[in-house]
């Protein structure tokens, strides 16, 4: 079986049968659906994201929003915020998902001040997934701290990146930059993935060679994570 698959699609689960663990929307999948893919050996990882909200206006929202999806930044110290985040986890968790995936943890990115806040509200959803497994996406500024609450790490978009004119590699210095990232990632004893976005052979290669000499599995998709 593959490692990991990122599905962010509906249904679907002939294919999804194929891999060891499937990161998918909470919403799209069913308790009897879930129990189809743990029956074939699939852990399923629900997706939560931790400092965007997708949903309508909120306490919590600040008005600034995502320029690629349009979800609004929030608080992350809001109450508010964290008894929504922990009800998704907890839902998910009840109606059968094996596990959590973390996304838009890199807070530091557009407000560090938040960065307290997000890595308590880890820490909360490690106490609600018990010993079930979560994944990480970066959140490089809660490390090491962070390491103490997860199970794997994904370096989403390594070495390759999808932009409004199409998919390519990532300019020569930030590539050097997610190296020297990455070569710190090992002495956190974690599972460790990249997540690239690739639309030609050519560069899913470049991709994949790259993310082994850093010891990271990686994972091909598109802008929309349609592929399985």
């Amino acid at each position: 079986m593959t490692p990991l698959v990122f599905y962010y699609g509906a249904g679907r689960l002939g294919d999804l049968r194929h891999y060891e663990r499937a990161v998918l929307q909470p919403e799209f999948y069913r308790p009897v659906d879930l129990q189809v893919l743990r029956a074939a050996g699939v852990e399923t990882l629900a997706y939560l994201s931790l400092s965007e909200d997708q949903g309508p206006p909120a306490p919590w929202q600040r008005a600034e929003r995502n320029p690629d999806w349009g979800g609004a930044y929030v608080h992350a110290g809001h109450p508010g915020w964290t008894e929504h985040v922990l009800g998704q986890a907890r839902a998910a968790l009840a109606a059968g998902f094996d596990g959590l995936f973390l996304d838009t943890l890199n807070v530091e990115l557009t407000y560090p001040e938040d960065l307290p806040h997000v890595l308590a509200l880890v820490a909360s959803l490690r106490e609600a997934a018990g010993d079930g497994y979560i994944l990480a996406n970066r959140g490089f500024g809660m490390l090491p701290d962070m390491a103490e609450h997860v199970d794997g790490i994904l370096f989403e978009s390594f070495s390759a990146r999808w932009t409004d004119d199409g998919y390519g590699p990532w300019p020569a210095d930030i590539l050097e930059g997610h190296a020297r990232v990455a070569e710190e990632l090992p002495r956190y004893g974690l599972d460790l993935y990249a997540l690239d976005y690739a639309d030609t052979p050519g560069l899913a290669e470049f991709a994949k060679r790259r993310a082994e000499l850093f010891g990271l599995h990686c994972v091909i998709s598109d802008k929309a994570l349609s592929l399985v």
